[in-house]
């Protein structure tokens, strides 16, 4: 009698799930992508990972594999581990806030940097744009080795505006860290705060965040996953966590890198997104704006955001649709959604540990978002 009722128990469940959840997505077979992110962890191309599939308005799929470390004493990877988002950074947190100033008149994204932060446009960059520095093409060079010469945040932004530009403004897409570290410097003056006060404020707390943040405390230590050691870290000061060097000069909280987060609160930021800048009653973002942002020529990035590219060179892989947009993050981190399917996926590891010389992850991105496609049967 007792089996009898918890099998009925279950069934009622099911059948209440079913109604909830979409019909394809419940009933799906996650075995290939449980197999494939298994064998990815067999085969070194990262210790751990944690990965969220929304669908439908609903995460249908949310696991964790492996472990923080490759050692089998080390302490297994959960959903809850909080990863080194890296770039990621640049679109869930610097993008996003410059999205809701620039619909509340604080910024103008056709505004020449220099509007905001004069010293800039030394050197042959008056004309450089807040849109140049979203879509990366600034003329801007892609990254420096601060360490060299900077032992202070003020110095990392003088040797910034110091700089000369590659190329001119609009004639190239070259992926720029420094063009983000600008902007979370504009998004400081502009408000009066920091950029992680920014994040907190406008989008961890009130979407219920709890675990996403920069420069994450000691007490949460054992649920950072670990990254490769800094051997030429210059000051001696304690460094801070995060592994992009840069972002560790600025504090460990910069407009390129430095956030901290789980699967379960990217999907919360990820749905806000999907659902046109709402959740849950509120409204972050309007509409207009996200589609501003969204929007690009062809050939070109979105503002923030990074696209689909054509054939199968693609890190979305070879069934996300062309309207599909996300980012990537260079410890092993990704984001990508496609509206079309009303799907993301929120991957994040840590394949820079023991050292980012594992660059294995880049043959494994495309099948991860082929294999989701295929197991929820959406092709």
């Amino acid at each position: 009698m007792h089996r009898h009722r918890i099998i009925l128990a279950v069934r009622t469940l099911l059948v209440f799930l079913a109604t909830i959840l979409p019909g394809k997505a419940f009933c799906s077979d996650y075995s290939a992508l449980r197999t494939l992110i298994r064998n990815a962890i067999r085969d070194s191309v990262f210790p751990g990972a944690s990965i969220a599939v929304v669908y439908g308005n609903h995460v249908v799929f949310q696991e964790a594999f492996g472990r923080m470390t490759y050692e089998s004493s080390s302490r297994p990877a959960s959903t809850e581990t909080l990863y080194d988002l890296a770039s990621l950074t640049k679109a869930v947190c610097t993008t996003s806030i410059v999205m809701q100033l620039s619909e509340r008149d604080s910024l103008s994204i056709q505004a020449p940097v220099g509007r905001y932060l004069p010293d800039f446009a030394a050197n042959g960059k008056k004309a450089v744009t807040l849109e140049n520095l979203l879509r990366h093409t600034s003329g801007l060079r892609a990254h420096s080795y601060f360490a060299k010469t900077c032992r202070t945040p003020e110095q990392v932004y003088r040797a910034i505006y110091a700089d000369t530009l590659l190329c001119p403004p609009n004639t190239a897409t070259i992926y720029s860290d420094l063009g983000f570290i600008t902007l979370g410097k504009i998004i400081e003056t502009v408000t009066g705060k920091s950029l992680a006060s920014n994040f907190h404020e406008r989008f961890a707390v009130p979407l219920g965040m709890n675990s996403t943040m920069f420069n994450p405390p000691l007490s949460l230590a054992d649920r950072i996953a670990p990254v490769e050691q800094d051997h030429d870290w210059p000051l001696s000061t304690p460094r801070p966590t995060v592994h992009d060097q840069n972002a560790a000069l600025l504090g460990g909280a910069a407009g390129h890198a430095g956030l901290y987060s789980t699967t379960g609160d990217l999907a919360r930021f990820v749905m806000m997104i999907m659902n046109g800048g709402k959740l849950e009653g509120r409204t972050y973002i309007g509409g207009t704006t996200l589609g501003k942002f969204l929007s690009h020529p062809e050939g070109v990035r979105a503002l923030g955001w990074d696209v689909r590219s054509p054939g199968s060179s693609s890190s979305a892989g070879t069934i996300f649709s062309a309207a599909s947009y996300g980012h990537l993050g260079y410890t092993g981190t990704s984001i990508w959604i496609d509206p079309t399917k009303n799907l993301a996926v929120i991957f994040l590891c840590n394949r820079v540990y023991p050292t980012s010389e594992n660059i294995k992850i880049r043959k494994f991105r495309p099948v991860l978002h082929d294999t989701v496609v295929r197991c929820l049967g959406i092709r």
